[in-house]
Order: structure tokens, then sequence, then C-alpha cells
């Protein structure tokens, strides 16, 4: 494994682990000696016990912003940064957070792929998800990961604290009214997708040529030389698809086709 720094630091450091020893075979694993602040407060005494917090942030400079920012809390204390899915979970095992704050998009996977990961190996550590992506897909991604909270990239630094010691104590974060909004709307997209593909589905094999064909920018007369049939049969055809498709053009019924995830057939 990589030796790493505390990002942004090079000195007054500490090792982790038992003896300050890693917990694997490879370099010791270093975090900075941090000083403990209040916010805005001055300097404070530090709480007998602090809430360890795993930075799992592929971008350094975004991980060096989050480390200092909860370096200002007297209650909480980074004890580690992963850069990926594949160094957050050995990285957890050896320094036993007790919240890891995931960012949602990671080079090799998803934040959710990452809480999993931990959650399999240790459910008493609280997940919180950090992240740009408000999309339904996102939050409902890492809620079934065992995520107890999801906040953007915009909240606050309080906010994000304020997060982190909720997580630590047990608390959902994420209120039940917001997820069931979201699971109705998640469903509802579902079916919608269901009957988009149950539509395309229902076109014969001619009238998926003859899709294709359209697409490829040829008209009725066109169509019809190329597959070798009427024009009159052509325009039955045509019809049928429009009203399967539930579309007012042959223009509109290319566009959804499409949209829908239609995949072209060679005529046969």
């Amino acid at each position: 494994m990589p030796h790493r720094e505390c990002p942004g630091h090079r000195h007054h450091r500490r090792v982790l682990g038992a003896a300050g020893r890693s917990a694997g075979p490879g370099p010791r694993r270093l975090v900075p000696r941090l000083p403990v602040l209040g916010r805005g407060t001055g300097a404070v005494t530090a709480p007998a016990e602090l809430t360890k917090v795993l930075i799992v942030e592929d971008h350094r400079v975004v991980a060096e912003g989050l480390w200092a920012l909860l370096a200002e809390y007297g209650d909480l204390t980074v004890v580690g940064w992963a850069d990926s899915v594949a160094e957050t979970v050995p990285m957890a095992k050896e320094l036993t957070p007790d919240v890891a704050l995931i960012d949602f998009r990671l080079p090799d996977g998803t934040g959710a792929d990452a809480a999993a990961g931990i959650r399999a190996h240790d459910p008493s550590c609280a997940i919180v998800i950090l992240s740009a992506d408000a999309s339904d897909s996102a939050l409902l991604a890492a809620v079934e990961a065992g995520a107890c909270g999801y906040l953007l990239k915009s909240a606050s630094g309080d906010e994000i604290a304020s997060a982190i010691r909720s997580a630590a104590e047990g608390e959902t974060l994420i209120p039940a009214g917001t997820l069931v909004e979201v699971l109705s709307r998640h469903r509802e997209s579902a079916r919608s997708t269901a009957e988009q593909t149950g539509r395309l589905e229902s076109l014969t094999r001619r009238e998926q040529e003859i899709l294709t064909l359209m697409g490829q920018g040829l008209d009725n007369r066109a169509v019809a030389e190329q597959l070798s049939i009427s024009y009159a049969t052509v325009r039955t055809h045509v019809r049928k698809i429009l009203e399967k498709l539930e579309v007012r053009s042959q223009l509109e019924a290319v566009a959804k086709a499409t949209e829908w995830g239609f995949r072209p057939v060679e005529p046969e």
C-alpha cells in the first residue's frame, strides 16, 4: 500500500495503530497532529472520546479541505484518508472509524460500493455520503448500502460536523418523508421504463426493420425498395408503429424509440 501522509502536512505527525504499527505489511500510515480548536471559540480542551472520522475522497484538494475543516471541531478527529473503493475497506479495518465520510463518485466505483464494503466488515461504522450528485438514484443506492446520511457538497462546515456527530450517535439523517418521496418517484420512473420497454417489445420484426430504416433517414418509398415490399405495405406498418409507440409522427417514433433504448436491426 503506498505511503500516505496527511493531505497538506509533512511535519508534526503521529502514527496510527497499536504500538505505532500499521495493521498490514505495508508502510506505516501517517496522519497529522492537528490543533484542537472550537469553531470560532479559540482553543478548547479535547473531550475524553473523540469521534473518529475516515474521509473517502479521490480529489486531494477536497480531502485536504475536509481534513482542515474537521480539525476545527474539538470533538472530531480525522484518522485517515482513502481515495478509492479498493483502499477504503482495508483502511477502515485498520483504523476502525466511528464515521466514514464518503464521496459518492470514486474512480473505481461509487460511495455506495465503499459503504457496503465497510458495513460488511463493521456494521457499527456509520456512513455519511457527501456528494455533488443530487439524483434520486444516488440517494437510494446510498441508503441501500447502509448510509444514514446524504449531504450535498454545498453543505456548510457546521452542517457536515453536525451530521457526523448525529451519525456517530446512531441517528438517521435522511427524513422519512424525503425517502418516501424519492421512493415514489423511483417507482413511477420504473413503471414508465417498463411501459416503454413493453411498447418496443410489441413491435414485430418487420416493424423493427422499418423503424431502423426510418432512423437512417429513408422515406417510405425508399424503405419499400430496400425491403422489396409494396409502398402500401410500408405505410400500413408505419401506422402500426405509430400506434404501438403512441406517437404522432415518424420522426417522433424514431426519437422516442432511441430514447427508450431501441436497438436497430438488420433487414432479413
